[in-house]
């Protein structure tokens, strides 16, 4: 079999708060988040993460001055690790690696360990089910270029997405279940299925991103198989003045509110806990559904690293190839319409 390093992608996360700041600017001076040349997005990026680090500073201080991404990544990748190796009695075998985008462990850093490493293959996996140019398209274009200058040749194949993946739709409904049941208790429910947003224009451009959040939401109600169940896909994060996709999270939560609903709110595009959930979920759209007479607000966890989850990313990793087909989504073609023209696999991708 030969030994197969496992690249986990992932967002990163300031590791302190005199990080956040850095770690914002990192994160705007991406070209695939502020697509302007490099000295206007440098000074963009500049202006940006100097104007919000004081807000997203109280954030990380509600979590304890760090983000709990990285931890969570690592629980993940050691998960997935043992899964692999389970039934494994040789030399050879499978081994996790880590690469933040905007924060350590760069990419850089994770290409060192797997040349270290002297792997025979290469499996980079994103931790975005959802395919979008501004994560995994801009994960893969790190990572290729920073194996590039660092003269790793090894054949590598990618996982671009996995929307309806069955072991993160079945861990998913299996953390949501509770949450209905305690919700129903209360009084009528309205389940709002919530993913970071993205700004219209980006979408507009064939991004795929929102196409297969709504796919991952409707595998996740037709998996919970309750008739008439009410629900609605929403998208929270907002940041800039940028036009962006909808309907809001929060303004789902207040016009629940105000229709007398029990709410449960669940993450279908995070697949760890972080800021996006611990603070701006749990925090500060509870205290909202509150203010907006919700009669219950529920908040279902991340998938993090259950059973179910791992087991379908172990699935993915052990039918790709070696690097003859670079890059296959969890489904192995291409799911995207044709509408979806920045969905970077081919038609004829098998």
């Amino acid at each position: 079999m030969g030994k197969t390093a496992v690249v986990l992608f992932n967002l990163g996360g300031p590791d302190s708060l005199p990080a956040v700041r850095p770690f914002l600017f990192s994160l705007f001076n991406d070209p695939a988040i502020i697509g302007a040349p490099l000295p206007i997005r440098w000074l963009l990026a500049q202006f940006i993460s100097r104007r919000r680090a004081s807000a997203a500073r109280a954030i990380y201080r509600e979590m304890g001055g760090a983000s709990p991404l990285l931890p969570n990544t690592q629980a993940q990748a050691n998960a997935l690790e043992a899964e692999l190796n389970r039934d494994n009695e040789t030399a050879d075998g499978y081994k996790t690696f880590i690469a933040m985008r905007y924060w350590h462990p760069r990419v850089t850093e994770a290409v060192s360990a797997v040349q270290a490493y002297r792997p025979d293959r290469i499996v980079l996996l994103p931790l975005y089910p959802q395919y979008s140019s501004t994560t995994t398209g801009s994960s893969l274009r790190d990572w290729h270029a920073a194996a590039a200058r660092a003269g790793l040749t090894v054949p590598s194949a990618a996982v671009c997405c996995y929307p309806q993946q069955d072991g993160l739709i079945g861990e998913m409904a299996a953390r949501l279940r509770p949450h209905i049941a305690a919700a129903r208790a209360k009084g009528p429910v309205r389940l709002l299925l919530s993913a970071h947003g993205l700004p219209k224009q980006i979408v507009a451009r064939g991004d795929p991103y929102q196409w297969q959040v709504e796919q991952t939401a409707a595998a996740l109600v037709t998996r919970l198989g309750e008739a008439d169940l009410d629900w609605r896909v929403c998208y929270q994060s907002r940041v800039g003045p940028l036009e962006w996709i909808g309907p809001a999270t929060d303004a789902e939560i207040a016009l629940a509110g105000r229709e007398g609903r029990a709410l449960v709110v669940a993450p279908v595009a995070f697949v760890s806990e972080h800021s996006e959930t611990l603070v701006e979920l749990d925090i500060e759209y509870a205290r909202l559904a509150r203010e907006s007479g919700a009669l219950a607000y529920e908040r279902a966890p991340t998938v993090d690293a259950g059973t179910a989850f791992i087991g379908g990313l172990a699935d993915m990793v052990r039918t790709m190839g070696h690097g003859e087909v670079p890059l296959r989504s969890g489904a192995g073609g291409r799911v995207c319409p044709a509408v979806c023209g920045q969905c970077p696999m081919p038609a004829h991708v098998p």
